[in-house]
């Protein structure tokens, strides 16, 4: 079987505000208020939250990788709370997956999110159930862009991991594929968007509903 593989922040789903918020929960126990901005701060939120940490020391313009260490717990705890506030789907994207499923393809998720996480996000958004797998940062003793994770949900999905196909929205996704084998697909409405075409991936999607067909020729 063919798969198509999603990456979950900024791929599948806008989770910028929820991120953001998370770590600024952690500024505002500083006693520094909301450092982050959805504005300013949304590409920075979907590289994970030690990356807001750094981005956020970094506008206090104090840079403290040992706050970021020690912090990075309650982040994810903050996050966990709250985690489906302000976080939608992008538009076409379930209506993608169920026409690839029509058409005889696997779908599953592979995120650097932390499984549990990105499984609990996934389920109060009522779309867990439409993923064959899923694949976080700590399933497996590696992350992206190891290729052993999209392989991973590549086969979990019920699908040969040599023809699977990777849509995601950074340079980690598209190193990814790179390492696996396997073509890859970014994603330009993301915040990083405009940036994906120096990537040089197999295709660029601007809207969901012209995946199917992306998928057809990229996996014959």
């Amino acid at each position: 079987m063919r798969t198509v593989i999603f990456d979950l922040d900024g791929t599948l789903a806008d989770t910028s505000g929820d991120l953001l918020a998370a770590a600024n929960v952690v500024f505002r126990q500083l006693g520094e208020g909301d450092v982050l901005t959805v504005e300013r701060d949304a590409g920075v939120a979907l590289r994970g939250g030690k990356a807001m940490l750094r981005r956020g020391l970094e506008h206090l313009g104090r840079p403290d990788e040992a706050f970021v260490e020690a912090n990075y717990k309650a982040l994810l705890q903050a996050y966990g709370a709250a985690l489906d506030t302000h976080t939608v789907f992008y538009d076409g994207a379930l209506e993608a997956v169920e026409e690839l499923k029509r058409r005889g393809f696997g779908v599953g998720i592979c995120t650097n999110k932390p499984e549990g996480l990105a499984r609990e996000l996934m389920r109060r958004l009522g779309a867990l159930d439409m993923f064959a797998s899923l694949v976080g940062a700590d399933t497996l003793p590696v992350r992206k862009p190891d290729p052993a994770p999209l392989f991973e949900a590549a086969r979990l999905a019920g699908g040969a991991p040599e023809r699977c196909l990777l849509v995601g929205d950074s340079d980690t996704d598209r190193n990814t594929a790179r390492a696996a084998g396997v073509p890859s697909v970014l994603v330009t409405f993301g915040p990083s968007g405009e940036d994906m075409a120096a990537l040089e991936p197999e295709a660029l999607l601007e809207r969901y509903e012209d995946l199917p067909e992306l998928a057809e020729s990229l996996l014959l």
